[in-house]
């Protein structure tokens, strides 16, 4: 049976999946409340519709924040998210991903919230020695401190579920991509790609590119918030197609779609990288009626028509 939440908070709000969940709950009428420190996070990507606070969600004033609102539902989607950082400095990635995550279950059993709705990690989680596509049931073993908070958030979630009462889900994402994808530092490969493509600057593949990894359009991982949100699931899923795609099958996809003229240049591999990933979504299709409806190269055309409106 489908829920009507009237109040909805999105940590992370002005991000790249953060935002798009905001527009989607916008739409169904809710009242929708951000809470984003900016330092991932976009101000162009704000819906005006939505009641924005720049805060941390390590403030100090982030319970009575929520406990003021009082929302039905959270979406935490607030997160260091780029492993590279987190392997350089460990520490910091635990205060943003693992502590943060403690103060939101907080504030959370304070304001007495319906649902907590995370967004995980499935590239980051499982293990490198087991053949993909993954199922839940495979034991985690990230390599990364991003991966490592992101597994310790889940079990925390757990733990606020068994002594708390807060039902949770924990949606362990694959790549995701699509328009408002940062394409700095802590973008995902296609995006860099495609935006130094449409701009004509040199790209490099880190080791032999054939690292493989599973991408899932964000319309795509919205719908999955949406409906774990609704249905009465506590628990971890996978979101994802579970197809591999190489670096250089999407470097060559990119090309075809851009009209890239740039050749094909590769560098050293990078530490705590996986080697290979994708997901077995079975479980979210038995238990959320979710499937991915977007293919890969209707995603591209999308994600590189909304690049090529900016650049």
């Amino acid at each position: 049976m489908s829920k009507k939440y009237q109040k909805v908070l999105v940590t992370g709000g002005a991000g790249f999946i953060g935002s798009h969940v905001v527009d989607a709950y916008i739409q169904k009428r809710a009242k929708v409340y951000v809470v984003d420190d900016l330092s991932g996070g976009k101000r162009s990507n704000l819906n005006p519709n939505a009641t924005f606070y720049k805060m941390s969600i390590n403030s100090s004033k982030f319970t009575e924040l929520v406990k003021k609102i009082q929302p039905d539902l959270v979406i935490h989607a607030a997160a260091q998210q780029d492993v590279r950082k987190s392997v350089e400095d460990p520490q910091f990635d635990a205060k943003i991903n693992i502590l943060g995550t403690l103060s939101v279950i907080e504030a959370c059993r304070v304001a007495n919230v319906k649902k907590i709705v995370f967004t995980s990690s499935g590239g980051a989680i499982y293990p490198s020695t087991q053949r993909p596509p993954f199922s839940e049931k495979v034991l985690p073993a990230p390599i990364s401190p991003y991966g490592i908070a992101k597994r310790a958030s889940e079990l925390y979630l757990h733990f606020a579920y068994e002594v708390h009462g807060i039902p949770y889900v924990a949606l362990r994402f694959a790549n995701v991509y699509g328009p408002r994808q940062d394409w700095g530092s802590t973008g995902g490969v296609l995006a860099i790609f495609a935006q130094r493509m449409l701009k004509n600057k040199p790209i490099v593949i880190n080791g032999d590119g054939k690292q493989t990894r599973d991408y899932v359009y964000v319309s795509d991982v919205v719908r999955a918030v949406v409906l774990a949100a609704n249905k009465p699931l506590v628990g971890i899923v996978n979101i994802g197609t579970g197809k591999e795609l190489s670096v250089n099958a999407i470097f060559r996809t990119l090309k075809k779609v851009t009209g890239s003229e740039l050749p094909e240049r590769h560098g050293p591999g990078k530490v705590g990288e996986v080697a290979r990933s994708a997901l077995d979504a079975r479980l979210a299709y038995r238990s959320l009626g979710w499937k991915p409806k977007v293919s890969f190269e209707d995603g591209v055309k999308k994600t590189v028509d909304w690049f090529k409106k900016r650049s």
